[in-house]
């Protein structure tokens, strides 16, 4: 219950609309069972029997006799209405009867009303919050999980919730009181019949105890499946080409048909579990009202006038136990749904609690601008277990390119996730200005930063708005010129739409230099006074690369920039390069004094001159 508990934490912003529910759903109660008492005078015309009608309207002397002023009351306007004519008596109490479903059917109809809004707002909500949790975890989280199975939770999983957990919203209030006003009817009409009920009460409870036991086990095995063939098509998605490259078709579709199998085989175990709730619960309740038929149809002809009961009496009755069967059945598919939606609930909480090693402090600074420099001050840093940087120091003065290069796993990319805060140093700091970054509000350091990767990463939308994503408020003219910097609006200008031109997804309908000279226009258009760029080039062909390595040029001027290069011939003119080593620095200076050096650098420029 405690994951239900959690879930109703998110309807507190729509407690007008609980309260609306609520009241809606005890009239309804109310009325739905009035709805039955009223028709005892109906049977009571029908069967000719006559009754003692008080000769001044009668008044309210307790809750104790509630049950005997409301008969007097209704035998008084009904005589006071007639005059005694049994054909107009009737139309009175058939006129009733409808007055009274009329208005148990509106409040029925208001609840729901009510319902509508509480419910998807909560489910919006829930959604809201997962979607901005997963985007506020760090990469090192997302890095270690299924994407298939992050979209099952905030689809499938939100969904189960909708129709399990919410879903008993609505019988909170509306069932439970339904069951207590019937009760209270038949105990006033037979104490002694009403026994009899009450018997099967916990014979009922045990039964469907029993049956709904497994499924949250049940269920978290569906919804943890569906995660997994939700992987495998993400996965398919992205790597079709490779896919259909390497002639491995069969083999990712046998993956997701193994997967969609065993979905099958859980989901049918499932439902047919859940499908047993109500067979069982009917059942039960058929078997109470097969007791209550027996025991009442002998009070009825029974001799003794201080256990008997008359014959409209015994129809009540018979109605009213029969009345409490839908909100009993309601309530054991509300108790599976629980069970079913814990799981669901479960998985939800999992991402809404884990925490967020990278949160800001609550005194963290806002930086506005960079003076000065970036230290590097004897850092060391793991993913895992062995360390990749190991007492890396290095200073960059404002305005200063720096080029950080070597082999592939020497722990050049780190350097540029640990300065935008995406993974924290396990030792030493990085300042800028003087800060430790660890001291200043995440948004604010990333606001002094423009990236561009090797891999460029596009959105499906217009250039226009895949531009503007680090400055909403530039116009079009800012996008124009940031484009011409990036050598880019050659191509731009020709293309359907221009600006509104929707690139496709991931910009697939672009070129890989096209692409990329478009992500260093959005890094311009930012316009930080930091830039990080992560090999941007050696992903290129040659023609491409000099296109972009000549707007990367244009895009440094008066810039402080972090380069970490693949093809060295592209950090020639740097102020500074650092050689990196198993993450440790071996050599640093300008291209000509390293080259003169023969050491480390000098084999790196030979091989890819060689290559």
């Amino acid at each position: 219950m405690s994951h239900f508990t959690n879930i109703l934490r998110y309807a507190k912003p729509y407690k007008s609309y609980a309260i609306g529910h609520v009241i809606s759903n005890v009239f309804f109660a109310l009325f739905g069972t009035l709805s039955f008492v009223a028709l005892k005078p109906m049977l009571d015309v029908i069967f000719d029997k006559e009754k003692i009608v008080p000769k001044v309207k009668p008044t309210y002397t307790g809750l104790d006799k509630l049950g005997e002023y409301l008969g007097d009351f209704l035998n008084y306007e009904m005589h006071q209405f007639t005059g005694g004519d049994k054909s107009k008596a009737l139309m009175f109490t058939i006129g009733l009867i409808v007055v009274m479903f009329l208005l148990k059917n509106l409040f029925g109809y208001l609840a729901n009303y009510f319902l509508v809004f509480l419910r998807n707002g909560v489910i919006r909500d829930i959604r809201n919050k997962v979607y901005r949790k997963t985007i506020e975890l760090p990469l090192s989280y997302l890095s270690d999980q299924k994407k298939g199975d992050i979209l099952a939770r905030v689809t499938g999983d939100v969904q189960d919730l909708q129709y399990s957990f919410l879903s008993v919203l609505e019988l909170l209030v509306r069932e439970p009181l339904t069951i207590i006003f019937t009760i209270i009817a038949m105990v006033y009409i037979s104490p002694k019949l009403t026994l009899f009920v009450f018997i099967f009460i916990p014979i009922m409870g045990f039964v469907i105890s029993r049956i709904g036991k497994s499924l949250k086990r049940k269920s978290d095995k569906v919804q943890r499946e569906q995660g997994m063939f939700l992987s495998t098509l993400e996965e398919t998605l992205t790597g079709l080409r490779i896919i259909k490259g390497f002639s491995a078709e069969d083999k990712f579709t046998e993956k997701f048909q193994e997967s969609t199998s065993r979905f099958y085989r859980f989901s049918n175990k499932l439902m047919n579990r859940q499908n047993l709730a109500s067979p069982a619960s009917e059942f039960l309740g058929i078997c109470m009202i097969s007791v209550i038929l027996w025991y009442g149809g002998n009070l009825v002809l029974s001799d003794n006038n201080n256990l008997a009961l008359d014959g409209s009496q015994f129809l009540i009755y018979m109605g009213l136990a029969y009345n409490i069967l839908t909100p009993a059945k309601a309530i054991s598919r509300g108790l599976y749904n629980i069970k079913k939606g814990g799981a669901a609930a479960e998985r939800i909480q999992e991402i809404v609690d884990t925490p967020n090693p990278l949160k800001d402090k609550p005194n963290a600074k806002t930086k506005d601008d960079f003076n000065s420099e970036i230290v590097f001050d004897n850092i060391s840093f793991k993913y895992q277990d062995e360390y990749v940087l190991k007492n890396f120091s290095l200073t960059i003065p404002k305005g200063k390119t720096v080029a950080l290069v070597g082999q592939s796993g020497s722990g050049k990319s780190t350097v540029a996730n640990l300065i935008t805060r995406f993974y924290d140093v396990n030792e030493g700091e990085i300042l800028i200005d003087g800060d430790n970054i660890t001291d200043l509000t995440t948004s604010s350091l990333r606001k002094q930063l423009g990236i561009v990767t090797q891999d460029a990463i596009l959105f499906n939308d217009s250039i226009k708005n895949n531009l503007k994503l680090g400055n909403e408020h530039a116009t079009d003219e800012d996008v124009i010129e940031s484009l011409k910097v990036a050598n880019a609006w050659e191509f731009v200008k020709d293309l359907e739409g221009v600006l509104d031109y929707n690139i496709g997804d991931a910009g697939g309908k672009l070129s890989g230099g096209q692409k990329q000279r478009l992500s260093i226009a959005r890094a311009v258009l930012k316009s930080p006074p930091i830039m990080i760029l992560d090999e941007a080039t050696s992903a290129l062909d040659t023609e491409s690369e000099r296109l972009v390595q000549v707007a990367l040029e244009n895009m440094m001027k008066n810039r402080t920039s972090i380069v970490i290069a693949h093809r060295l011939s592209t950090i020639q003119n740097a102020d500074e390069i650092v050689v990196l080593s198993k993450g440790e620095i071996v050599e640093q200076g300008k291209h000509d004094a390293l080259i003169a050096k023969k050491g480390t650098y000098h084999k790196l420029v030979e091989m890819q001159s060689i290559g």
